[in-house]
């Protein structure tokens, strides 16, 4: 009786574990391939500024590139990269060549559709003025000439026209109304208005906060006014075919959060700023 008790208690483990292996299977297929070939296959860019780039060893650095290695280091695994264009990573249906992608993606609803986001980063745009501005605060710059990139969120914050389409947008609060708003297709030409002297094209731009201390590095006369005017999400981006794989991201994420890690990261490659808190 003992024994038919025991062979009857090890077949009902065996099945009990083969429901178990089967379900993790078909619940994590991602997570499964990651961690059996010990390998994560991760979508960058090779032209992606300070997120993403090619240095003089010919190797992909980069603030991404190493906020990556560190979630494979959580995970136990090693990195492997691919660099396809950006427009083929948001289009989805990435059929397993690649686990992720960095690039900073906003998270918006449309996109929600398709992917699966961890946020680690927060774009923060300001208002610069010429060193020689009289403007000490924001609302100086109401009835202003302010400039902005055409076809970006600040064109748009400046305009008053901001669509925070992003998920767990807040509203936006609008600090100053400028006069006129000129849109500059090219970047260097909006800036170099501004050089020109306090007035004489612009009074103020809008522009990305991650980019100005490189600009005073490279001896720009400008000067931040007031604080941040809005911060938007920017997202790891996963397909929506593993909630196991995009919560054990997350996981790493938080931990390198938590233990200051991911601070660390963004203040070495953005001039002391962190980025990677809303504030």
């Amino acid at each position: 009786m003992n024994k038919l008790f025991t062979k009857a208690a090890v077949a009902a483990s065996i099945v009990v574990m083969s429901i178990a292996s089967s379900s993790m299977a078909n619940a994590g297929e991602t997570l499964d391939r990651v961690l059996s070939t010990k390998t994560l296959t991760v979508a960058v860019g090779t032209d992606w500024g300070t997120m993403a780039f090619l240095n003089d060893q010919h190797e992909l650095d980069g603030f991404d590139i190493d906020v990556v290695k560190g979630v494979a280091k959580h995970l136990g695994v090693e990195v492997s990269f691919v660099t396809p264009g950006w427009d083929v990573i948001v289009a989805g249906k990435w059929q397993g060549r690649w686990d992720l992608a960095m690039g900073q993606m906003t998270p918006t609803k449309a996109r929600a559709e398709k992917f699966d986001f961890v946020t680690y980063f927060y774009s923060r745009s300001i208002a610069v003025v010429h060193k020689d501005s009289k403007a000490k605060k924001l609302s100086d710059l109401n009835g202003k000439v302010v400039g902005a990139g055409a076809g970006t969120v600040d064109e748009e914050y400046a305009k008053h026209a901001l669509a925070a389409e992003w998920l767990g947008a807040k509203p936006v609060e609008y600090q100053f109304t400028p006069g006129e708003v000129k849109s500059y297709p090219v970047a260097d030409v909006l800036n170099q208005d501004l050089r020109l002297g306090d007035g004489v094209r612009l009074d103020a731009v809008v522009m990305s906060q991650e980019s100005f201390p490189k600009m005073l590095a490279s001896g720009y006369p400008f000067k931040q006014i007031g604080g941040p005017l809005f911060a938007a999400p920017a997202a790891i981006a996963i397909e929506k075919n593993d909630k196991e794989f995009t919560e054990t991201v997350a996981d790493a994420i938080k931990s390198m959060r938590d233990d200051g890690t991911l601070s660390k990261i963004s203040m070495k490659w953005y001039d002391g700023i962190d980025f990677t808190s809303e504030k």
